[in-house]
């Protein structure tokens, strides 16, 4: 099963039905980049919340997703990520206006954008990062709306999954480089592509994402990689202050 290609397919239609918003002002956040950037000593933590997922199906339908995420915020993480789709990881847009209102950290939109909609309706709702997934996009599609969400004033996480994606990534000058190491079409996960690809040292920050469970994960990738995006293990986690402080290693 294409994974990716099913979710695009729904997300097209839900932007066919989608108002068009004027954002209105929200609170100011700290930039991202710049948290990253002021400490390169240790690898920090974008804390996601997440109910469930398309390859794991109910993670943790019940959470209280305002105590989770004032937990992430208490215990550390240089972000928070709220996935904002419903049909597939059961989030909303709701879910990341009420975050927004409870955390002072930058707040990312995790959803499979497309369309200039959803980065007004992302700024309305409160956040300060938006995701592009270059396997989504074709590079114009991708250009554009990197140049849109940044004339908003968001930040742009900007994800890949192998080399030619990650090329096309540096084509527009992105900042923030994700590399995800779940394949969005079969949804398997291995922290080896992260390795793989291996950033260089550059001004760009480079976020490892999917698939980080103990230090030692963390390790692999902590010699080329600012950072990290966690979901499932914060979101099974007992003690989030105590796993989030293991999962902080130090960078050489």
């Amino acid at each position: 099963m294409d994974f990716l290609e099913t979710i695009l397919t729904e997300k097209r239609k839900e932007i066919a039905q989608m108002p068009t918003v004027a954002p209105k002002s929200t609170n100011p956040r700290p930039s991202f980049y710049e948290t990253v950037k002021k400490d390169p000593t240790k690898m920090h933590v974008i804390g996601e919340i997440k109910r469930a997922s398309p390859s794991k199906g109910d993670i943790n339908i019940g959470v209280d997703i305002l105590t989770q995420a004032k937990s992430y915020e208490q215990a550390g993480v240089a972000a928070i990520s709220v996935l904002t789709d419903g049909v597939f990881f059961k989030g909303s847009i709701e879910d990341l206006r009420a975050v927004a209102k409870e955390v002072a950290v930058p707040l990312l939109c995790k959803d499979f954008i497309l369309d200039r909609k959803q980065l007004l309706r992302a700024k309305d709702a409160g956040a300060s990062i938006v995701l592009l997934i270059v396997a989504a996009l074709s590079q114009t599609e991708l250009k554009t709306l990197y140049q849109e969400a940044t004339a908003l004033g968001l930040e742009v996480l900007v994800e890949t999954h192998d080399e030619a994606e990650f090329q096309r990534a540096k084509a527009i000058d992105a900042q923030i480089i994700g590399v995800n190491n779940r394949n969005l079409k079969s949804f398997d996960v291995t922290i080896a592509t992260s390795e793989r690809l291996d950033p260089p040292a550059d001004e760009a920050i480079y976020i490892s994402e999917s698939g980080f469970r103990t230090a030692r994960d963390v390790s692999r990738v902590a010699p080329h990689y600012q950072g990290i995006l966690v979901g499932e293990t914060l979101m099974r986690a007992n003690n989030i202050k105590q796993k989030l402080t293991e999962l902080q290693v130090a960078r050489s």
